[in-house]
C-alpha cells in the first residue's frame, strides 16, 4: 500500500475513533485502538502522530490537547471537537443556491479551481438540491474564467497553490520584462493574485529580501522546492495582498510621485466611478475633475492620459508634464509622412495551438487538483447519505460528481472501507458492481461522517473565488449575501489564505445589480450610453438578456428594437452613465443568443466587419507586445510589426495613443491621419 493511502486511511480513522469516542483519550488508546498506528514503536508513532496531528491542522482540524499538570507527554488527552470537524449548517435562500448552481455551471471545466469548488459546493449545499445538477441558464456568459491556461502553466499553478499551502520556499527561472533577462529567483510564495486574465505571484524574493510580484507565464521551465524540509517560512502576520489587487497598472511596484490629472466634464462621472478609488478625486471649474494618483512607472500613468485624448491632460508634476508633451509630440511626428522601417529579418511565430488537455478521464485537466483528503471526505458522505436512504448509486454519476476516472473512484471506495472507528467498528462498506452500481452498507456510527465536513483551505479558496470572479452578474440571486454566509460560517474569508480575485476592468458593480434585476424580470431598460469612439452621448431602450464578460470587461448582451437590421448590441456596463428600468415587460426573441459572442469577439477581441491595422512597435517595446500582439514582422534593430483587428477608427486611435509614441500605424492610411488629427486635438499643456 502506498504511503500517501496509509497516511489517508491513519488521518481519517484517526478523526473517526475521536469523534466516536466523544471523549478525551491518551496517546496509548490512540496507538492501540487507531488503524496505522498498532503497528509501530514507541519513536515512530510519536513521530507519525505528530506529523497527522499538524496536517491535520494545516487543513483547518484541530485536535484538542489537555495537557497534564507535570507535562508528561504520554498522559496528554486528545479529542475532537465536532465543531471543528463539521460545517455549520447554512441556511441559503432559493434564490443564493440558484446563484451558486449559476456559477458552478459557467465555471466548470475552465476554472483553474473548478474541480475544489465542485467538492465545495456539495458540502456547503447538505440536505438540497445538488449545485452540481444546476438547470441550464442563459442569463450570464463568461468568455474570462480564470483559467490557467495550457498544460505547462497549470503545472506550474498547481505547484505554486501547494508551496503557498504548505509553506515551501520555491525555486525557478524567471523572464523579467524590464531588463529583458532570465535569471534564478528563490521566493518564499504568500499569496495568488488573479488579475486582467493572469495569475501573479506575491512573495519574498531571497535576492531581493523584499516582497516582489511574479506572473506566472514568465517563469521558464519547472518551479521546485527549495528544500525537503516540511515547512521553509512563515508568511507576515502583518502581509495584506489586498493593496496589490486594487492598484491601477501604474501603481505596481513602489510609488515614484503623484500625478495631478485634470478630467474634463464630459467623462469626469466615468473616471471618478471607475479610477476613483485609485487616489483622491477634487471637483473644480465646470463640471471637471482634477485625479491626485500614485504612480510607480510614469510611462503608463503617461500612456492613460493619452489614452483618453482632449478630456484629459497633466497638470503635475513637472517632470511628468514634459513626458507626456514628449511623448504626444512623438506620436504626432511618427504619423507625419512616410515613417521608414529597419530591414525585416525575420517573421512573427506562429499562433500558438491550443493544448487538448485531459487527464485520461475524457475530462479537461485543470490546474488545482484538491487533496484527496478532501475527496474521499466528500465521497464518504455520498455514500454514507445514499446507504441510510437505502438506494444504490450510479458509478458514472459519482464520477461526474467528484471529476475521477472509474480506477480512482475504485481505490478511493477501497480506502473508505477500511478506515474505521476501532474495535473492528467501520465507518461503511460500499461495493461497485459489475452492472456499474455502487451499493452501500453504513455502519452504525457513520453519523460522524452523515453530516458535511468543514471545507479544507482550497475548497474555501475556489468557493469565495468563484464568487469573487462572477461579482454581481448573476440574475437567478445575489452572491453578496451567500458570500457572507459562507464567510461567517467558515470563521474567516479564505481570500487571506493565498488567492485574490481583483475587480475587472470595464465593470460596475451598481449598474449591474440594476440590470440583472431587469433581466430576471424580463423588462425593459432605458441606457443613457457613452460612445467612446465616437465621443458622444445616446440614449437607448433595449431588451436585456445576459451578462457577459470579455477581455475588456463586463457587458449586457440585449435587443435593440429601433436598430436597423440586427437589433443584438453589447453595452459595456462602465460606459453606462445611467440605467432605468421601465415597467414595460418583452417577451425574449429565440433569435437572440447572447452566448454566441463568449467563443468570439469576447476572448479575442476580434469583431464581426473588423479591419486589420499594422502597426510598427519600438523595440524598448517590443518584447510586452510579444505577449499581446499577433507579430508578423521582426525587425533588424528590435522593433516588430503586429497586427491589431479593429472596427471604428477611433478605437485604433485610442490605442495607439496608449502606446505613447512607441505604436505607429502603417497601415490602413487612413488610421495614420486619423491618429495625427487627434494628436493635434489633445489638451494643451497649461
Amino acid at each position: 500500500m502506498a504511503k500517501d493511502t496509509e497516511k489517508l486511511i491513519r488521518q481519517l480513522s484517526l478523526i473517526s475513533y475521536l469523534m466516536a469516542e466523544r471523549r478525551p483519550v491518551t496517546a496509548t488508546e490512540i496507538r492501540r485502538d487507531v488503524e496505522g498506528y498498532s503497528g509501530m514503536n514507541e519513536d515512530a508513532f510519536a513521530r507519525r502522530f505528530y506529523a497527522d496531528r499538524a496536517e491535520l491542522e494545516s487543513l483547518g482540524i484541530a485536535l484538542t490537547v489537555d495537557k497534564p499538570a507535570d507535562g508528561i507527554a504520554e498522559q496528554e488527552n486528545y479529542s475532537l471537537r465536532p465543531e471543528n470537524f463539521h460545517l455549520p449548517a447554512i441556511e441559503f435562500s432559493d434564490a443564493e443556491l440558484a446563484s451558486l448552481q449559476t456559477a458552478l455551471a459557467l465555471l466548470d471545466g475552465e476554472f483553474a479551481y473548478a474541480e475544489p469548488l465542485r467538492l465545495a459546493l456539495q458540502q456547503i449545499s447538505w440536505g438540497r438540491p445538488s449545485p452540481l445538477r444546476a438547470p441550464d441558464q442563459g442569463s450570464v456568459a463568461l468568455g474570462l474564467t480564470a483559467s490557467a491556461g495550457g498544460h505547462e502553466l497549470s503545472q506550474r499553478l498547481a505547484k505554486v497553490e501547494t508551496a503557498i499551502f504548505r509553506h515551501k520556499t520555491i525555486t525557478f527561472d524567471y523572464y523579467t520584462m524590464q531588463r529583458d533577462e532570465v535569471s534564478h529567483r528563490k521566493v518564499d510564495p504568500y499569496h495568488l493574485l488573479y488579475r486582467d486574465g493572469q495569475f501573479y505571484l506575491l512573495g519574498r524574493s531571497h535576492e531581493r529580501d523584499a516582497l516582489r510580484v511574479f506572473r506566472l507565464s514568465r517563469i521558464r521551465g519547472k518551479v521546485a522546492y527549495a528544500t525537503k524540509a516540511e515547512h521553509d517560512f512563515k508568511r507576515p502576520v502583518d502581509f495584506d495582498p489586498r493593496p496589490y489587487a486594487h492598484r491601477a497598472a501604474w501603481q505596481m511596484g513602489d510609488a515614484e510621485a503623484t500625478a495631478e490629472v485634470w478630467i474634463s466634464e464630459r467623462i469626469a462621472w466615468q473616471i471618478k466611478r471607475h479610477f476613483g478609488r485609485y487616489g483622491r478625486v477634487e471637483p473644480v471649474a465646470d463640471g471637471a475633475i482634477v485625479l491626485y494618483t500614485d504612480y510607480a512607472v510614469s510611462r503608463l500613468i503617461a500612456a492613460w492620459v493619452l489614452s483618453l485624448g482632449e478630456h484629459a491632460r497633466v497638470l503635475g508634476p513637472p517632470d511628468l508634464v514634459d513626458e507626456v508633451a514628449q511623448r504626444a509630440a512623438l506620436v504626432g511626428e511618427r504619423h507625419t509622412g512616410t515613417f521608414e522601417l529597419a530591414e525585416c529579418v525575420g517573421s512573427g511565430p506562429p499562433p500558438a495551438a491550443a493544448e487538448a488537455e485531459s487527464n485520461g478521464a475524457g475530462r479537461r485537466e485543470t490546474a488545482i487538483r484538491p487533496e484527496r483528503f478532501a475527496r474521499l471526505v466528500t465521497l464518504a458522505s455520498v455514500l454514507i447519505e445514499a446507504g441510510r436512504a437505502g438506494r444504490t448509486l450510479q458509478r458514472d454519476d459519482v464520477i461526474e460528481l467528484l471529476q475521477v476516472s472509474e480506477a480512482e473512484l475504485r481505490e478511493d471506495i477501497n480506502v473508505l472501507n477500511v478506515v474505521n472507528f476501532g474495535g473492528g467498528s467501520y465507518v461503511l462498506y460500499a461495493e461497485l458492481t459489475d452492472d456499474g452500481e455502487i451499493e452501500v452498507d453504513p455502519e452504525p456510527y457513520s453519523d460522524n461522517f452523515a453530516r458535511p465536513a468543514r471545507l479544507l483551505p482550497v475548497e474555501a479558496k475556489a468557493l469565495i473565488a468563484a464568487i469573487d470572479l462572477i461579482g454581481e452578474h448573476i440574475p437567478e440571486g445575489s452572491l453578496a449575501g451567500a458570500r457572507e454566509k459562507i464567510v461567517a460560517a467558515l470563521g474567516e474569508d479564505p481570500t487571506e489564505g493565498g488567492l485574490h480575485i481583483a475587480s475587472a476592468g470595464g465593470d460596475d458593480s451598481e449598474i449591474a445589480k440594476v440590470v440583472s434585476g431587469a433581466i430576471a424580470g424580463r423588462r425593459l431598460i432605458e441606457l443613457e450610453y457613452y460612445k467612446a469612439n465616437e465621443d458622444e452621448f445616446s440614449s437607448r431602450t433595449v431588451e436585456p438578456y445576459a451578462l457577459t464578460n470579455g477581455l475588456e470587461g463586463w457587458y449586457v448582451a440585449s435587443y435593440d428594437p429601433s436598430a436597423e437590421g440586427d437589433g443584438q448590441r453589447h453595452f459595456r456596463l462602465d460606459r453606462i452613465k445611467h440605467v432605468t428600468v421601465l415597467d414595460e415587460r418583452f417577451t425574449p426573441r429565440p433569435e437572440v443568443d447572447p452566448a454566441a459572442a463568449v467563443e468570439g469577439w469576447l476572448r479575442t477581441g476580434e469583431v464581426e466587419a473588423s479591419r486589420m491595422a499594422r502597426l510598427w512597435i519600438a523595440p524598448e517595446r517590443a518584447r510586452w507586445e510579444r505577449e499581446a500582439r499577433r507579430v508578423t514582422e521582426e525587425l533588424a534593430d528590435g522593433a516588430i510589426v503586429v497586427e491589431l483587428p479593429f472596427k471604428g477608427l477611433d478605437y485604433l486611435v485610442r490605442e495607439v495613443l496608449k502606446g505613447a509614441g512607441e505604436s505607429v500605424v502603417l497601415e490602413p492610411a487612413d488610421a495614420r491621419d486619423a491618429v495625427r488629427e487627434a494628436v493635434s486635438r489633445l489638451a494643451p499643456v497649461r
